[in-house]
């Protein structure tokens, strides 16, 4: 066994056991360790934030294109009458992996709301559709239309003398 603080072959410094620098006032060692775990820890919950938020727009854009589609089912069926509008509209929303929460059929719009997600990242969106609205026409007179007033033949010839 060797003495404490005698050189060791090849390295050049000297042994200098743990037990002398652990009982230091102002040593940094194994702070690094500290910092890192630290950082670690910091990035795991901006990393969970970045997935959590990425989680409620997938969620919501779900619930979105699904209440679309299910709207549009429901209005092309309008005339085989509310229920059956609906029922089409769920068959529609449960292909599109959303709940149909709200379907209802007033003539030939559709009115729907559907939901996607579960907990914390539910989303419900409704959505309306059927005809677009009539045009409104108007039938205004054209304005009167006053011809311009051209050059005169003074003007004209004034210019080339």
């Amino acid at each position: 066994m060797r003495r404490q603080g005698v050189r060791v072959r090849g390295s050049g410094w000297p042994r200098v056991p743990a037990l002398r620098t652990a009982g230091r006032c102002g040593s940094d060692r194994g702070s690094a360790t500290v910092w890192s775990l630290g950082a670690i820890a910091v990035l795991c919950v901006v990393f969970g934030a970045v997935l959590a938020l990425g989680h409620a727009v997938t969620v919501r854009h779900r619930a979105a294109g699904g209440a679309d589609l299910t709207a549009l089912a429901a209005a092309d069926h309008w005339t085989e009458g509310g229920e059956a509008a609906c029922a089409l509209a769920g068959r529609v929303a449960s292909a599109q992996e959303v709940r149909l929460v709200r379907c209802t059929v007033e003539g030939e719009i559709a009115d729907v709301t559907a939901a996607s997600g579960s907990g914390p990242f539910t989303a419900e969106i409704p959505s309306r559709a059927g005809p677009p609205d009539p045009p409104t026409l108007t039938f205004a007179p054209p304005p009167p239309t006053v011809p311009a007033p051209g050059p005169s033949q003074a003007d004209v010839g004034s210019r080339w003398r």
